[in-house]
């Protein structure tokens, strides 16, 4: 079962600012009239500088003119190159159905009008030079835009560079120094922690001063605004001058840029106490977010006491060093890159050692803890909880992969990421974590035949059947001489959905209802659940009655146990079992429902499958326009998940029936016409509400 997908980014929102945006108007001129005339722009410039909000503020003024959006992808948190091209894929919503997500990525994007914002590249520059060069190459009508501290050297790159923002002389009038984007910056950020700050008369002078001596660099801006929280403003400026040690206006000697930021990091470092110091070298290790809990369980300990932890985030969050981020799941935390990499620098080596182990074993328990295929009421939780820390999951998994004696540890974490990565379609991903694991923990274990069965499936589900066959073999091998009970349905399952995949559908079938009746027997209600799904749709075509008593027992047993995700596949899988038994009315009310849901939750696999069921009741009660326009809209989703009805042979037969039905009725020239008119609209809310109301397309 699909249980989940992440969000529907093919034609992405406003990109929304957590505080205001100041100044860059050159920048962003420049920056639009590159990109009319150019198709990949470079924004470079050194850290702290402002690359980031720049290029979200170019991202959100562009917008409109791009039919099929702009899309912002941070590859800050990513920490190997070779999840690239699946990265970006994801945040796109698509799933990697094949071994090379980057070639799916291309073709997906070769016919869209799209900009595409990279950020924060320089750690992956040649990954990144390869990605765009092929998206160029592949899709004419794209745009990209990268923000990094280097060129990628592409060829027709056009290169913007960010400067620090300008900084007004001392002497000038207070109106004129107010003007100063460094100042207006200063202004903005001085008045959220001191209300009522503004540039006058009294102070303009010395607000010009501070800017130059922070030489207009907006996270060092940033970092010393805060400290207005505490100090007044010729306070604030004395301590500039006594740590900096910035020479005098008009003298020919100055700090380069980047010596700026790290003495005003330095700075702030100094001004944590001890324990706050601890927390922001530890709270490094983390690449994404972070919740409390979370920060309890790994950085409490030696010299930071558990119940310190939430004082010690508020001092950080107060001096600028983790912004907070409110999300449905609860408060969390993050720091920018620049800041995270400063307080790295500061963990000592037996320290690391330490910080290591607890991370490595706080994220191996969240994610046992939270498999997605387990049918509880916070099976939706448990989905959005592993994608936020997806991230922080990746460090864990680099973490134990890149050390011998953790390896059997990352190899069942990735195991147990299956029930995340097939609902998400990060096949690809998860497939690289588990061969990695594979080939250091080689010798023949409980773990490693998980894996195993688990890498098979998802090779199955890319059509890699060369790369699955001889790991499900394996596996096979090892339950039948240890008899191990539960790990041999599992690996049953497998082996009918390679049948099915080899075309002997009696088989796949009879495999699938042998792991069934095993999963049953240890009373294991996941496999049981995931079972009776691929039995519900695969048997559908040939044994309907079977397949909707499979359906029924799916459903009754998500109500009982109120999961509702698991519960629109359980709806889906009925319907079509409904539908091949003639009974459409069961069948619309069933799918729709289901549609209505996963369309609210973004699942687009599950949501491709009801467009396509509710095309061919459409036709066969005598509406070809509306089928027409509903196969059009599932068409574009079938390309937007790299599948097709034809590659699901229980959707296979019903697709052709019905368009050739629905084209005979209208005729070639007003079926095409409907047809593209439902691709068009078939990722934006028109469609979700015509399949929520019932209404003729």
């Amino acid at each position: 079962m699909r249980p989940f997908t992440d969000g529907d980014h093919a034609r992405p929102g406003p990109v929304k600012e957590v505080s205001s945006f100041v100044g860059r108007r050159s920048e962003l001129a420049a920056a639009r009239r590159i990109l009319v005339r150019a198709r990949l722009l470079t924004l470079t410039g050194t850290g702290g500088v402002g690359k980031t909000r720049l290029a979200r503020r170019i991202c959100e003024s562009l917008r409109a003119a791009y039919k099929d959006g702009v899309l912002v992808v941070e590859l800050g948190t990513l920490e190997t190159g070779d999840l690239l091209g699946p990265t970006v894929a994801a945040a796109l919503g698509l799933r990697d159905q094949g071994p090379d997500p980057t070639a799916l990525l291309v073709d997906y994007l070769s016919d869209k009008r799209m900009l595409l914002i990279l950020d924060n590249c320089e750690h992956l520059l040649p990954d990144c030079a390869r990605l765009v060069d092929r998206i160029l190459r592949g899709a004419p009508r794209m745009r990209v835009l990268v923000t990094s501290r280097q060129i990628l050297g592409v060829y027709g790159e056009q290169v913007l560079a960010v400067p620090s923002l300008p900084v007004p002389d001392p002497g000038s009038p207070a109106r004129e120094i107010a003007r100063h984007d460094s100042v207006r910056l200063f202004t903005d950020r001085a008045a959220s922690v001191q209300p009522g700050f503004a540039v006058d008369a009294r102070n303009a002078a010395t607000v010009a001063r501070l800017a130059q001596r922070l030489e207009g660099i907006p996270l060092a801006i940033e970092l010393a605004a805060v400290r207005l929280r505490t100090l007044r403003l010729d306070g604030l400026m004395r301590e500039l001058d006594d740590f900096l040690e910035v020479p005098v206006a008009g003298s020919a000697v100055t700090l380069p840029r980047h010596r700026t930021l790290r003495a005003t990091m330095d700075w702030s470092y100094r001004l944590c106490s001890p324990p706050e110091q601890r927390l922001w070298a530890r709270l490094s290790m983390f690449p994404g977010s972070v919740d409390l809990d979370t920060a309890e369980a790994v950085c409490a300990g030696d010299g930071i006491a558990c119940a310190e932890v939430f004082d010690l985030i508020a001092g950080l969050v107060d001096k600028s060093v983790l912004v907070s981020e409110y999300a449905e799941g609860g408060t969390r935390y993050r720091m920018l890159e620049c800041i995270r990499g400063y307080g790295g620098e500061w963990l000592q080596p037996e320290e690391r050692r330490a910080l290591r182990l607890r991370y490595i074993d706080h994220y191996r328990d969240l994610v046992s803890g939270h498999r997605v295929d387990e049918l509880v009421p916070e099976q939706l939780d448990r989905y959005l909880l592993l994608q936020r820390e997806q991230p922080n999951v990746r460090a864990a998994l680099e973490l134990c992969l890149g050390e011998p004696d953790t390896a059997v540890v990352g190899l069942e974490t990735a195991s147990t990421m299956w029930s995340f990565s097939l609902p998400t379609g990060s096949l690809t991903e998860g497939r690289y974590w588990l061969e990695r694991g594979l080939d250091l923990a080689s010798a023949p274990s409980h773990s490693r035949a998980t894996a195993l069965w688990v890498d098979s499936m998802l090779a199955l589900r890319q059509g890699d059947v060369a790369g699955a066959m001889p790991r499900l073999e394996e596996s096979h091998a090892f339950a039948l001489s240890t008899g191990d009970e539960r790990l041999l349905p599992y690996v049953i399952r497998i082996s009918g959905l390679a049948a099915y995949v080899a075309g002997d559908v009696r088989r796949g079938l009879e495999l699938l209802e042998e792991s069934l009746v095993l999963h049953r027997a240890v009373d294991d209600v996941a496999g049981v659940a995931l079972d009776l799904y691929f039995a519900a749709t695969y048997g559908s075509v040939h044994d309907s009655a079977r397949a909707a008593a499979h359906g029924e027992e799916l459903l009754a047993l998500c109500e009982e146990r109120r999961a509702a995700v698991s519960r629109g596949y359980a709806q889906l899988s009925l319907g079509i079992a409904a539908w091949s038994l003639g009974d459409q009315d069961r069948a619309e009310s069933l799918v729709r429902e289901s549609a209505a849901f996963t369309a609210r939750i973004n699942d687009r696999w599950c949501l491709t499958q009801c467009l396509e069921v509710l095309a061919w009741i459409a036709g066969a009660g005598g509406d070809h326009a509306r089928a027409a326009w509903v196969l059009g809209a599932a068409h574009a989703l079938w390309q937007a998940v790299d599948s097709s009805p034809t590659r699901l042979w229980y959707h296979a037969v019903w697709h052709e029936r019905c368009a050739d039905q629905a084209r005979r009725a209208l005729g070639d020239r007003d079926f095409t016409a409907a047809f593209r008119d439902g691709a068009r609209h078939s990722l934006d809310h028109t469609v979700l509400d015509r399949i929520d109301s019932g209404s003729r397309a």
